[in-house]
């Protein structure tokens, strides 16, 4: 468990092995595809030129032997099947027709006995029936068996005479069958495997030169990503530090313009009055002393600052979190709210709603109602409204919210990103319900719309989990 925790990737991390990983497995499937294909169509080539160059020799070969029947074709065309003196003037013609290094002719009768070997002169004379060659190829039967059937090609190990090492051969061979003899020559191909040997070489470090610029490309591609992903993280990284640093700042501001506003409401409401009680029964007291008549008077006028007070306090407190929200719910919270806006400023405001049953979950309860209350304060500070109408109800999607006033309207430029404090918070808290706030205003008047979705909406009681969505919210 130690080891699995030691591995834990934090996110730029993630991101990097997200972006790295497929570009390593597309490089490594490219290497492995192209290897292949390289591999196949170089041993294609290779086999066509090794077919090429030994049809070459072959080719070779039967000029050779063409040659050499053309200079006893004469005699053997008049010899009779036992004439053994024409048959050592033609043996004495193949033994003197030597070419090149180690070209010669060599001639065997059909019961193996060698007749002819210039070259390898210990072969004379001698039954080599059952030779093989070092890998077990038959050499002396399978020559036979090519002349008796008119002639073939046959490949075997052969000591070279100029050198005594042993070598692939690729020899032709004829038969005379008035003599039963088989004649035939051969060329080593040594050069042929040579040629095959150093292709396949090539091929091979070609393949290994793809592979190393592929590998080349991945690792500039890896650090090309790994470049661009540390920039990206850097940059992301400062926008959202610059992005905290302005939101804790507008928060900031929020708690101190909201601790201005209580402030002013305890100095401008709750201190005037208190001031007016204090008055009040200083004077009373006064008036007792004196046996002035008039001191009931003073009290009850005391009684009703303090009960206006009192009001005050509750009034305060319930701006600041409203009992009905969480007693009675939203529903009734707004509508308290409305009734409060409308004697306390003189604006008609009306309130209209679709009951919710008390099915919206805290959190989008205390978000609407937030929005409310600063939509309501924009209207009384900005808008110059004569009438206030706030609806809410549910529906399939979700819940909704919409403010509508007939006021003056909100300046374009304050409706987008840039907008006021109050705007931004009430959008703020619109996105923290993954909801969405629309802002629509004009001359005539504003409206603000509020959308709930359907995750904030509690299942109502005694619903069944497997009960859809779309039909609990249309309960």
């Amino acid at each position: 468990m130690a080891m699995f925790a030691r591995l834990r990737l934090n996110y730029g991390q993630k991101l990097f092995l997200v972006a790295t990983l497929p570009l390593i497995l597309t490089a490594a499937a490219v290497s492995v595809v192209v290897t292949l294909q390289s591999r196949h169509l170089a041993e294609r080539e290779i086999e066509t030129l090794e077919a090429q160059l030994i049809a070459a020799k072959r080719e070779e070969l039967k000029n050779y032997l063409s040659l050499a029947r053309t200079a006893f074709i004469n005699i053997y065309g008049r010899a009779a099947p036992d004439d053994h003196r024409a048959m050592e003037q033609v043996s004495q013609i193949l033994a003197a027709m030597l070419y090149g290094q180690d070209g010669y002719f060599f001639v065997f009768d059909y019961d193996g006995t060698n007749l002819v070997s210039p070259r390898r002169t210990e072969l004379i004379g001698r039954n080599w029936t059952g030779m093989e060659d070092p890998s077990g190829v038959p050499v002396t039967d399978e020559l036979i068996r090519l002349a008796r059937f008119g002639g073939g090609y046959h490949s075997f190990v052969w000591p070279r005479p100029s050198t005594g090492e042993r070598t692939q051969m690729v020899a032709y061979v004829i038969g005379l069958q008035d003599w039963r003899w088989a004649i035939g020559t051969g060329v080593f191909i040594d050069d042929v495997i040579a040629a095959v040997t150093a292709s396949r070489q090539q091929v091979e470090t070609r393949v290994q030169r793809t592979f190393l610029l592929i590998g080349a490309a991945m690792l500039a591609a890896l650090l090309l990503v790994f470049v661009t992903g540390l920039f990206i993280t850097i940059r992301e990284r400062r926008l959202a530090d610059a992005k905290l640093k302005r939101l804790t700042q507008r928060v900031f501001d929020a708690q101190e313009e909201e601790r201005g506003r209580v402030a002013r409401e305890l100095h401008d409401g709750i201190s005037q009055i208190l001031v007016g009680v204090r008055y009040a029964l200083d004077t009373a007291r006064r008036r007792l002393a004196s046996g002035d008549a008039r001191a009931p008077e003073m009290l009850e006028r005391g009684t009703a600052h303090l009960a206006t007070a009192i009001q005050e306090v509750r009034r305060i407190s319930r701006d600041l979190r409203p009992g009905a929200l969480d007693d009675l719910g939203l529903g009734p919270a707004l509508k308290a709210l409305a009734e409060d806006f409308g004697k306390r400023t003189g604006i008609e405001t009306t309130f209209a709603t679709v009951v919710f049953r008390n099915r919206l979950d805290d959190e989008a309860k205390i978000a609407l109602y937030r929005l409310a209350q600063e939509a309501l304060t924009n209207i009384e500070r900005h808008s110059g409204a004569t009438r206030v109408e706030i609806d809410l109800r549910g529906h399939a999607h979700g819940g909704t919210l919409r403010i509508t006033d007939n006021g003056c309207g909100i300046d374009a430029a304050r409706t987008g990103t840039g907008g006021g404090l109050g705007l931004r918070n009430m959008q703020e808290r619109i996105d923290q319900i993954d909801g969405q706030l629309v802002i629509r205003s004009s001359a005539s008047g504003t409206e603000i719309e509020a959308n709930v979705p359907l995750t904030h909406l509690l299942k109502p009681q005694g619903q069944s989990e497997t009960v859809p969505e779309r039909r609990r919210a249309r309960s």
